[in-house]
């Protein structure tokens, strides 16, 4: 009989993760990141609960994919924004727009990058804040430009005036 590795596992079945993803922002948003079992999980995503330690280590595991994931391709979009927008009016509104989208098409997926993983603490120091830093960073890049343009107040905290966007 052979024996699979992990790394086969996810090759062979990639939807799987996908789904196990799908599922727990579902989860995580209706129930709270500690209140949801892995079992809800595994439930939700039609598979067994013993195939969510296929791919993830434990639920933390899960939550940290989560933003990581959903960060990153924020992130991508966010520089392409920055670099292609050719005003600080049109980098700023589309930064805008891509917050509200976020909120309005995916909205339990911003309540778990939002909400549930600020609810741990060890978990955002650990993991979460390397890739919040850089979000904030392109973001108060495009103020500091509208700063430099005039089309910005130069009193304004570039780097507060981009939390408060996120």
């Amino acid at each position: 009989m052979a024996v699979h590795s992990t790394a086969n596992r996810r090759k062979r079945a990639p939807n799987k993760r996908e789904r196990i993803l799908k599922a727990a922002i579902k989860v995580f948003a209706k129930n709270g990141f500690y209140a949801t079992r892995v079992s809800e999980i595994a439930k939700a995503a039609g598979v067994a609960d013993g195939t969510i330690y296929l791919y993830f280590k434990n639920k933390d595991d899960v939550l940290i994919t989560i933003f990581e994931e959903g960060i990153e391709q924020l992130l991508k979009i966010l520089r392409e924004v920055a670099e292609t927008e050719d005003t600080f009016e049109n980098r700023i509104s589309r930064i805008i727009e891509l917050q509200l989208g976020l909120l309005e098409e995916q909205r339990d997926l911003a309540e778990v990058i939002t909400v549930n993983l600020r609810q741990s603490s060890r978990l955002l120091k650990q993991y979460a804040t390397p890739l919040f830093i850089q979000y904030i960073d392109v973001i108060a890049g495009v103020v500091r430009d509208g700063q430099k343009e005039g089309a910005f107040r130069k009193d304004l905290n570039p780097r507060i005036v981009a939390r408060s966007l996120f």
